[in-house]
């Protein structure tokens, strides 16, 4: 076991060695990473007004039912948008009396929200193709609608690319998702282009619901990817990969330290990783000592990570661990 000389561990317990809690979560964005997460998402907002204004527009030139589809997805887009825009600026508050921990895991429950109403637009759409198709097909104007609707595909592309890069970027869901869903937009849009085109060089009217109903299945299963990310985020799914991220880097850590440890346990916030872990101590060593290599643990596992992190230790003694516990102790560690 080094000493607390070899590791130049702080010679007092001041406030400033102790690690950051989740009621300064604040403190984990600065202020020029939240601003151009509000940006996006007030930039994603006015855009998602926008392309439903011109696709309604272009619905009423032509009376196409697969225009109509990507209009009515993007009514719920506008709404999801809306509830994404609360959710992170929620999420990014500091925690309080009562939500100890914070509001980050609103990312999961936004996500969701925003997957179901998608897969409510896809069920609208299919409804509205198949009827549209029964009552026989009226089209017009067909060109100008198309044209109307390539220049918001286009524009929902640079768009869902832009929030996805910032999603990833600030390990966002929130963002992440609302970008994937513009995404999903925007291969909307190009389909019903598609389709139109058909309609037009040959004619055949029945191009336009087939097309409809064909985009409708594909926002179905974009929309039930997010509800699943979302119910396994709320169900604390454990990552394997940041799994095996954090036992390396806890590996050489307690290596350099000359610490044991076991009983590790990881959950995301959607935002951060919430880590705990057991360390070993000699049954000899004062607890001051033990509690200082284990803030300092705390304070250096962090930063060696690829995701924002906090970690909770908890102290057990080598000789007796056993012995101490009376019903099974969880022990494991990430494989």
């Amino acid at each position: 076991m080094c000493t607390l000389d070899q590791l130049k561990a702080p010679e007092s317990d001041s406030t400033e060695n102790v690690p950051i809690r989740t009621s300064q979560i604040a403190s984990y964005r600065d202020e020029g990473e939240l601003r151009a997460m509000r940006f996006a998402m007030r930039i994603s907002l006015a855009f998602g007004v926008l392309m439903l204004v011109g696709k309604m527009a272009a619905y009423i030139m032509t009376g196409s039912a697969a225009i109509l589809s990507d209009a009515a997805e993007s009514v719920i887009h506008v709404v999801a948008v809306a509830f994404a825009a609360f959710s992170l600026r929620l999420s990014t508050k500091p925690a309080k009396p009562g939500f100890l921990y914070g509001y980050e895991r609103i990312t999961f429950f936004s996500a969701g929200f925003e997957g179901a109403m998608i897969v409510l637009a896809a069920i609208f759409i299919l409804y509205a193709a198949i009827e549209k198709w029964l009552r026989g097909l009226q089209l017009e104007n067909l060109r100008a609608g198309t044209l109307l609707l390539l220049a918001a595909g286009v524009l929902n592309a640079g768009l869902g690319w832009y929030l996805i890069r910032m999603g990833r970027r600030t390990n966002s869901l929130i963002l992440e998702a609302n970008g994937k869903h513009v995404l999903t937009d925007s291969w909307t849009s190009f389909g019903v282009v598609v389709g139109l085109g058909l309609v037009m060089l040959t004619n055949w009217k029945p191009f336009d619901p087939l097309l409809a109903i064909a985009v409708a299945i594909n926002i179905l299963w974009a929309g039930g990817h997010l509800v699943w990310r979302s119910a396994v985020g709320l169900l604390d799914h454990s990552d394997p990969e940041i799994g095996r991220e954090i036992r390396g880097k806890l590996d050489a850590l307690c290596s350099e330290l000359g610490l044991q440890y076991h009983g590790v346990r990881y959950r995301t916030t959607g935002y951060r990783q919430l880590i705990e872990v057991h360390l070993l101590f000699p049954h000899p060593m004062a607890v001051g000592q033990a509690h200082r290599l284990a803030t300092l643990l705390e304070e250096r596992l962090p930063p060696e990570l690829s995701v924002p992190a906090e970690v909770f230790t908890h102290l057990e003694s080598v000789e007796d661990h056993a012995a101490v516990h009376t019903k099974e102790h969880y022990t494991g560690r990430p494989e």
